[in-house]
């Protein structure tokens, strides 16, 4: 099926995208999944973490919530535990992301500091900042040796969709 409304490619490609990578660690060891590289949240556990406590947490903005505990500061987790999350955390998002108009403004004040957002503004963000960390997963994932690498790219999501549809 062909998307072409960008609000549904960044909250459909996020999620692939962020599925891709947390099953591509289901082999690593705890040791690899754990270990500490110079980059990103410092391991592959780690950043993924990040990235589904910024999900969280800028969605909890969207909705005008008290900011719930940041996932990256509670226990570690397995990948089914990441998978896990992560389902609830994009149904919780994609849900927030179609209840209220995108040139709507919403305000709140993050770690000392006010921001007042649009709604697009704020989606856009919280799909881009997982790209980046995603990049930081697949270079640490080279380094441990991970082969094939997946492809979490806007257009292999695209092409992958195309090929099983």
């Amino acid at each position: 099926m062909a998307h072409s409304n960008p609000l549904d490619i960044l909250l459909i490609h996020n999620h692939w995208a962020n599925r891709k990578i947390i099953q591509v660690c289901i082999p690593l060891t705890p040791e690899q999944f754990h270990r500490t590289f110079e980059m990103g949240r410092g391991s592959v556990h780690n950043t993924i973490a990040h990235i589904l406590g910024a999900m969280r947490s800028w969605n909890d903005m969207l909705n005008g919530r008290e900011p719930g505990p940041r996932v990256e500061a509670g226990p570690q987790r397995t990948c089914d535990e990441l998978l896990a999350l992560l389902e609830e955390i994009t149904a919780d998002l994609n849900a927030t992301a179609r209840s209220h108009p995108l040139d709507e403004i919403v305000s709140a004040v993050r770690g000392g500091k006010k921001y007042t957002l649009t709604r697009g503004g704020v989606l856009t963000h919280v799909t881009t900042h997982g790209m980046h960390h995603r990049a930081q997963c697949l270079n640490m994932l080279r380094q441990l040796g991970v082969s094939p690498l997946p492809a979490p790219g806007v257009i292999d999501w695209i092409v992958a969709e195309d090929m099983a549809g």
